[in-house]
């Protein structure tokens, strides 16, 4: 179950935010004149893409989770999500140190040791937020991510398009695209 706990520090940890990975991908644009003040606070995980594997074998089963963003002293974030793991909720934080760029963060991936990415892509700060993450998981083994982040557990239908829109934009395929199911389980803690 070490690949679960990954996966979701990584979805909900990493989903936060959008990235460049290698010179040759294409570059990923930013949300314009990105705001770290207005993005912090409580999000749903509410879309996921990824390339990972493991995540095409276990997308049917996994279920929203809340993050909160809240300002690190490092002048990064701190994000802070609660998911559902082998019938109990779990909670883990990760730093996102920042970049150059406002919107742009790194962090160490705690499964893997190697840096990975994260810009946040485009948001709203108030309804959605688009992400991108990547990475490399092992020496020739590249990790990209596609998440939207909503502030309410019911995206709207036009927000769902707008982020599969984007998956797809990114080279995700239909079936590597999942909207999880709402669950009421692990979000009391968040109210």
């Amino acid at each position: 179950m070490a690949a679960l706990h990954t996966l979701w520090m990584g979805l909900g940890l990493l989903g936060v935010l959008g990235v460049l990975q290698t010179r040759a991908q294409a570059q990923v644009s930013l949300q314009p004149n990105f705001q770290q003040d207005k993005f912090l606070g409580r999000w749903f995980t509410s879309g996921l893409a990824s390339n990972s594997s493991w995540f095409r074998e276990k997308k049917n089963a996994l279920s929203m989770c809340i993050s909160v963003v809240a300002p690190s002293a490092e002048g990064g974030l701190n994000l802070t999500t609660t998911f559902l793991r082998k019938d109990q909720c779990e909670t883990r934080t990760l730093l996102l140190r920042p970049a150059e760029t406002p919107g742009c963060y790194s962090y160490t991936s705690p499964h893997w040791g190697s840096t990975h990415d994260v810009w946040v892509v485009a948001t709203d700060y108030e309804e959605y937020a688009l992400l991108y993450t990547a990475g490399t998981k092992s020496p020739g083994q590249d990790f990209h991510m596609a998440t939207l982040y909503s502030r309410t557990q019911t995206p709207r239908a036009e927000v769902k398009e707008k982020f599969s829109t984007f998956a797809k934009t990114r080279g995700f395929t239909e079936d590597a695209i999942v909207f999880l199911p709402k669950t009421d389980r692990c979000m009391e803690e968040h109210r």
